[in-house]
């Protein structure tokens, strides 16, 4: 099979955007210049792998928009929503498990300075972390220094 055929075989069934394989209608088409160079600077910018995927993106678009008082919009717009809404949920995800797991390293090298330097008992090590617990749940997890320093000082005296 030749270069040609197989484009041409590859360009007429293509996945449509629910997934499901349908043929594509080939037809002429006829645009400006200034609009082709426009297409082709900047298709790519929209994640789309060629210009007709990216002509098809826009033709639906524009369509969604001139039914925009009509239910089909909706089937066009809740996938395109979810889509995005997704995105930039796993981007949010990623950056907080970085920051979780950069958070977990300081705690384990601080707890490891702590242990070196401090003999205390066990005891007194397990009713810290129960009263420390509590605290974190009394102040939903926003841990003050200079509030735990106060409270040190204070049973100090």
């Amino acid at each position: 099979m030749s270069k040609n055929e197989k484009s041409k075989k590859s360009a007429d069934v293509s996945a449509n955007y629910d997934g499901v394989y349908a043929p594509k209608i080939r037809f002429p088409l006829y645009i400006y210049p200034e609009t082709m160079k426009t297409v082709e600077s900047i298709y790519k910018s929209d994640n789309c792998s060629t210009k007709t995927e990216f002509m098809e993106k826009a033709i639906r678009f524009y369509c969604a928009h001139l039914m925009q008082n009509k239910p089909e919009l909706i089937e066009y717009l809740a996938p395109q929503i979810a889509h995005i809404v997704e995105g930039y949920i796993m981007g949010t995800e990623q950056r907080l498990s970085r920051a979780i797991f950069k958070l977990a390293v300081e705690v384990g090298a601080q707890s490891h300075i702590l242990a070196a330097i401090n003999d205390i008992e066990e005891s007194t090590l397990f009713k810290l972390r129960e009263m420390v617990t509590d605290e974190v749940r009394r102040i939903n997890g926003i841990i003050n220094f200079e509030s735990a320093v106060r409270y040190q000082r204070s049973e100090e005296e």
